[in-house]
């Protein structure tokens, strides 16, 4: 895991020097960055790891699309294209190493790690949906300050303390 995480983090640092500006801020990413290595730091139960890890990966989508939409990039199914390979740079390592695919590591018949993902993947990128809609009634200003990087992160706290109760 730590070797998938490591390119991930690695991955996202590129698109944090490459460009300035992006759909979900760079504290955000780096925030889920860090909540990847320290929850499998500090011995976490997968679910709780797979939610980081999937919000990791939808912000890193959004960041690689705005990147493209910067330079003007464009062609048919792109965004199918970089969410594909995300997810599969992701998942293909952790699952031929193993990790993926336990059969002691299930929760409700899912691979906890795959269901972390799925869910995190899922609460980011509503967070950040409804940081956009919130921003969208209010003339493009935020309501709060650092309102987009709490929406997104807020849903994963929120999973990440049920998940945490729920497995312990």
């Amino acid at each position: 895991m730590r070797k998938s995480s490591f390119l991930s983090i690695c991955l996202g640092g590129t698109l944090i020097l490459s460009a300035k500006a992006f759909a979900v801020c760079p504290v955000c990413t780096i925030f889920v960055g860090a909540g990847i290595g320290l929850s499998h730091w500090l011995g976490i139960d997968d679910s709780v790891t797979g939610l980081w890890i999937g919000g990791f990966i939808v912000s890193l989508i959004i960041w690689t699309v705005a990147w493209f939409d910067k330079k003007n990039i464009r062609f048919k199914g792109r965004k199918i294209l970089i969410t594909l390979l995300y997810y599969a740079s992701v998942v293909v390592p952790l699952y031929t190493s193993g990790i993926i695919g336990h059969p002691l590591n299930k929760l409700w018949g899912i691979d906890k790690l795959v269901l972390g993902i799925l869910l995190g993947s899922i609460a980011f990128s509503l967070g950040a949906l409804g940081h956009q809609m919130l921003k969208a009634r209010n003339n493009n200003h935020a309501f709060f300050p650092f309102q987009k990087v709490v929406m997104p992160i807020l849903p994963l706290l929120v999973l990440s303390v049920f998940f945490y109760f729920l497995t312990w």
